[in-house]
């Protein structure tokens, strides 16, 4: 039977009709003396492990099961009805990632609450904007530092209570601000079990769960709302994808009870809200969080993971510390060189001949094992989302023994859309949809040189299923003209639909530049080719209106000055200087000229500007999800743009 039909056959106690309360409940209980969650000691002031868990000692991690799990998701669940929470009440999430923050989510979803997402890193307007257009009628937020942004700002907010999930000190004269071990205690007290399932069986498939924002890379963040079927179709479709289906291969890797997964990016986020904690606790698995995105190799080494989600920017950030930490001299520089681009070949290859498999192998024993062992030695899967994945990272990691299954979706479709089924992947694609997604495209822009393709369609991608958004909260203008008249949503991508059904992500239609000479260049691509570079961190295509492509560049800081003292160049101390030495330059105008060999000469970059600041969410130059601000990005070098182009 081919892996499509299979997939759409396919049905296990995962892929029911219920509510995600319902679905957590029913996991749990199928599941309930296996392990549920995995938190670190020593980084949080938990106020739960005064009285309800054990302390994990510090840099070490603790288990607890889904039978604790779930008696913690109760007890907080009718402790928010005893503070007031009813049908409908919009209430805040706004921590980091951690523990605790799942155990609220499926907390509050189970009274009846619809749970709108903060992001850690919002400013105290944006934590305004977040709380007031949701008309939110409480927060809770991970600690002090969060609170007083809340307090900040909470004149005009009609909050009825905030609850912190650490502890607090000074906060007596205050009767509305708990922390979370006090909901837990006022839970215990009056934990009903009938009333609590009675409060679940009264939630339905259309009643909406969330509100998440987008996290605003123009204009202010609208908030999607996502009902429990939208979130639950999602959940069915992946799991139908990466679950342990009869007709897989038992080498093929599956999302079930067996997976041990780390997690790290934004919950807050829809990605990692379905991929990583929706549909891994109604599969049975056990999420372990981590520390923080900087600790990474220190948590995978600790916990030993199976299986992450995460974003192309933190796929790049890891893939630049394995290589660093690999090449610490110019030989095992050379090795490390030489073992992937055997593996890439190794993985490329068809059917690979005697020398190749002994090339690999010895590549394995000499670079790749030892990659796998700083990252836990026990990863099977990897999903990429929330952006584009360089096709040739993607290679990389497979040739490693790290394969990376890349997916596409948009927090409307909540979110997943197309994904790289395990046991078929196409490199270079974001998969096929899932069984119950539909896709087409609106090919207004097919005339466009760009986005021409002699094979399959091309345009603007229009869904269509159980997944997608009713729209987006009090903005119904907005809502109306992000649909078609036949009620298709229009994603903003420009999308390859491939005679064989995959999806090719091209770029987004409002970041396609026009050049003055007419031609349409997708700056994502080019941006892309710079992604396994040692010599460029980032890349940022310009030249909207010009005559030609032009780029903002980030040097890899320790690659240049690595590179000069070998080299035996005495560079300036300071970055800006480090930026303009034209010896610096002429080094990454060899990196330029390599990447502009993969494209056509009007995408090639003419002209470049290197610049001293790394695009960050603490500098305003990415978003929580890790996307480019281009606007944000282009007025901070303002400066730098107008050289490049100034005598044109």
């Amino acid at each position: 039977m081919d892996w499509r039909d299979a997939e759409r056959e396919y049905e296990d106690e995962v892929t029911e009709e219920t509510t995600l309360a319902q679905m957590y409940e029913d996991s749990a209980e199928r599941h309930s003396n296996r392990p549920a969650q995995k938190y670190k000691g020593g980084i949080f002031d938990r106020s739960l492990t005064d009285s309800v868990l054990t302390a994990a000692d510090p840099g070490e991690y603790r288990t607890i099961s889904y039978a604790e799990m779930r008696d913690i998701v109760r007890k907080l669940s009718t402790g928010f009805v005893d503070l007031g929470v009813e049908r409908g009440d919009r209430i805040g999430l706004f921590a980091n990632t951690r523990m605790e923050w799942a155990q609220c989510d499926f907390a509050l979803l189970g009274a009846g609450a619809v749970v709108t997402t903060v992001y850690q890193s919002s400013s105290p307007d944006q934590v305004r904007y977040l709380l007031d257009d949701p008309g939110a009628d409480g927060v809770v937020v991970e600690n002090e530092t969060l609170l007083e942004r809340v307090l900040d700002v909470e004149d005009g907010l009609d909050l009825e209570f905030i609850v912190s999930m650490d502890e607090l000190e000074g906060y007596d004269d205050r009767d509305d601000i708990f922390t979370l071990g006090e909901v837990h205690a006022r839970g215990e007290e009056r934990f009903d079990l009938d009333a609590y399932e009675d409060r679940i069986d009264e939630t339905e498939l259309d009643d909406l769960a969330s509100l998440i924002y987008t996290s605003g890379t123009t204009g202010q963040p609208k908030g999607v709302q996502l009902t429990h079927g939208n979130f639950r179709s999602n959940v069915n479709g992946t799991r139908k994808r990466f679950g342990p289906r009869p007709d897989k291969a038992e080498d093929i890797p599956a999302i079930d009870e067996e997976v041990l997964a780390m997690s790290y990016l934004p919950l807050a986020h829809v990605f990692e809200r379905t991929a990583g904690h929706f549909t891994l606790f109604a599969s049975g698995a056990c999420v372990a969080y981590a520390e923080s995105p900087d600790t990474l190799q220190e948590d995978f080494s600790t916990v030993q993971p199976t299986g992450a989600t995460s974003v192309p920017r933190v796929y790049e950030k890891i893939y630049d510390a394995i290589r660093e930490e690999a090449s610490g001299s110019a030989v095992s520089k050379r090795i490390f060189e030489w073992a992937t681009d055997v593996g890439v070949e190794y993985y490329k290859a068809d059917s690979p001949g005697s020398i190749l498999k002994a090339k690999q192998a010895l590549a394995d024993k000499l670079v790749f094992s030892s990659v796998r062992e700083a990252l836990g030695g026990e990863i099977e899967l990897l999903i990429s989302g929330g952006g584009s994945l360089s096709p040739e990272l993607a290679r990389l990691y497979h040739a490693m023994g790290l394969p990376i299954y890349e997916g596409y979706g948009l927090t409307e479709t909540a979110p997943v859309v197309s994904t790289n089924p395990p046991e078929a992947v196409k490199i270079g694609t974001i998969g096929p949809p899932l069984f119950n997604v539909d896709v087409k495209v609106d090919e207004t822009l097919a005339d466009q040189e760009a986005f021409v393709d002699d094979e399959g369609e091309v345009g603007e991608l229009l869904v269509n299923g159980p997944n997608v958004t009713q729209g987006y909260w009090n903005k119904p203008g907005a809502t109306q003209s992000a649909f078609t008249e036949d009620g298709w949503f229009r994603t903003g991508d420009i999308i390859h639909i491939r005679p064989d059904g995959y999806l090719e992500f091209r770029d987004r239609v409002k970041q396609i530049i026009v050049l003055s000479t007419g031609k349409n260049v997708a700056p994502g691509p080019i941006e892309d080719a710079f992604a396994a570079s040692e010599v460029v961190e980032q890349a940022m295509v310009v030249g909207d209106g010009e005559k030609f492509i032009g780029a903002l560049l980030v040097p890899n800081t320790d690659h240049i000055r690595s590179w000069a003292e070998e080299a035996d160049i005495n560079l300036p101390d300071d970055p800006q200087g480090m930026c303009d030495d034209d010896r610096v330059r002429e080094h990454v105008q060899q990196e330029v000229d390599r990447v502009n060999e993969e494209f056509e000469k009007h995408e090639t970059i003419k002209r470049f500007e290197l610049v001293p600041r790394e695009f960050t969410e603490e500098n305003d130059m990415l978003t929580p999800t890790m996307k480019k601000k281009r606007r944000v990005i282009m007025d901070r070098f303002e400066d730098r743009v107008d050289r490049m182009y100034g005598d044109e």
